[in-house]
């Protein structure tokens, strides 16, 4: 028969045109969770199997990132089972990576007799200006769009459409009959626990509902899983439909992927935090920092059994060093004392902070007034033995006392004071404690 002419054709030739040029064919039945491959070809052959469970065939088609063949978090399986439903005829073209080797697909679906049964068809698309155009398209997308998902939502129906995740796939994923009560309940296990009573709050119908007016949008920060498995940092946003009516509540709900801008607003946050916490000379915590680490320790020692000691330093004949030496060389032994204190104490959990002049404080955790006695009395020999540049040797004072459960701060630090002058008064160059 000569193809070439159109009116010779018949429908039996246009079937058997079907079969040699269709590279795949699956006969599917939903709520049994299994499919039948009719026939395969090409890379069908090797990515499809005779037969199988339906959920598995989803995963490999349409549950993949866009641009690796690496797996979905295990965490969002849960939502695979809703990709396979259709109500009628549906088709998509899709982007599958096989070997890390891209394949845009043609996908076609026809429901037959029964409802849950259906016949899929997959064809490769050969030709490359397809594949060129996909990812081109795919490259302007990811870079016009910082959203990871979206979904429309229907409060008074509790029904969820058009939902969308970026990474996926370009056009909305099939999700029938999902209610945003029930999506509300399985995507919170994809929030950091931390997080999760604020996002159990703000997506609360009720509280909807309540705070946000026609028009009017709502958001907050959070961390969430992504589709890898990695907590990242998201913005979640509300957004109700304008209307005229009160009672339409209808919202867009939407993710935005914030990560990389937050991890850095934090980075910056903690590092302007610490410049703030540490005096400039020495680099310890300035008097605030360690006046807040104290306070701090003596209210929660109040409800712990870990033990706390707290002591003050002083060196002796300082103002000697400032008028014979000058200020300048005055910084410079401060700053010598502190680090041989801080490397003699780096192995304890002690916290060292500059109180003023040449007085420091340190909270010393788990740690009682005995073993401080004992690594004061060290630290204060390796003091004195220390070489400082054109002054020569000095020595400090030492107080110590032991925190218990019914101490106020003031009190506190008035027993250490005390102590630090007793070991003053006492000849200087020694340690002091005061229970």
């Amino acid at each position: 028969m000569d193809r070439g002419k159109i009116e010779n054709y018949t429908l039996d030739d246009i079937f058997e045109i079907f079969k040699e040029k269709v590279d795949a064919i699956l006969i599917i039945h939903a709520e049994l969770d299994c499919y039948k491959a009719i026939s395969r070809k090409g890379i069908f052959s090797d990515i499809i199997k005779e037969s199988g469970n339906y959920n598995d065939l989803i995963e490999k088609l349409f549950y993949n990132f866009n641009n690796s063949s690496k797996r979905i978090a295990s965490d969002y399986h849960v939502f695979i089972p809703l990709y396979g439903k259709f109500r009628g005829k549906y088709s998509k073209r899709l982007k599958l990576v096989y070997d890390n080797t891209p394949y845009i697909i043609q996908m076609t679906i026809y429901p037959l007799d029964d409802k849950n049964i259906y016949m899929l068809i997959l064809d490769e698309l050969d030709n490359s200006e397809y594949i060129q155009e996909f990812l081109t398209n795919e490259k302007m997308n990811n870079i016009q769009n910082t959203y990871l998902f979206s979904m429309y939502v229907d409060l008074i129906k509790d029904t969820t459409s058009s939902i969308s995740v970026t990474e996926l796939s370009e056009e909305p994923m099939v999700a029938a009959d999902l209610k945003y009560t029930d999506w509300r309940m399985m995507i919170v296990n994809m929030i950091w626990s931390e997080d999760q009573p604020l996002f159990l709050e703000h997506t609360e119908p009720d509280y909807l509902k309540r705070n946000l007016a026609p028009g009017r949008a709502t958001s907050f920060d959070c961390q969430m899983q992504n589709l890898e498995g990695k907590y990242i940092w998201v913005k979640l946003i509300f957004s109700r439909a304008e209307t005229n009516n009160n009672d339409d509540f209808r919202f867009v709900f939407i993710v935005q992927d914030i990560h990389e801008n937050t991890v850095e607003l934090l980075s910056t946050l903690r590092k302007n935090e610490e410049l703030a916490s540490k005096d400039s000379l020495t680099g310890v915590y300035n008097h605030g920092r360690i006046e807040t680490e104290l306070y701090n320790a003596i209210e929660n020692k109040k409800v712990s059994e870990r033990s706390l000691s707290i002591m003050m330093m002083d060196i002796d004949y300082f103002k000697k060093v400032n008028d014979i030496f000058g200020h300048s060389m005055g910084d410079i032994t401060l700053k010598h004392f502190v680090t041989i204190s801080c490397d003699f104490l780096i192995s304890y959990n002690i916290k060292m902070g500059r109180w003023g002049g040449d007085e420091f404080v340190a909270v010393c955790y788990d740690i009682n007034a005995s073993e401080l006695m004992t690594i004061a009395e060290n630290m204060r020999i390796k003091i004195s033995e220390a070489k400082f540049d054109t002054v020569g040797n000095i020595t400090c004072s030492i107080g110590i006392t032991e925190i218990n459960k019914n101490d106020k701060v003031k009190e506190a630090f008035e027993r250490v004071d005390k102590a630090m002058y007793s070991a003053k008064s006492s000849g200087r160059n020694c340690v002091k404690v005061l229970f």
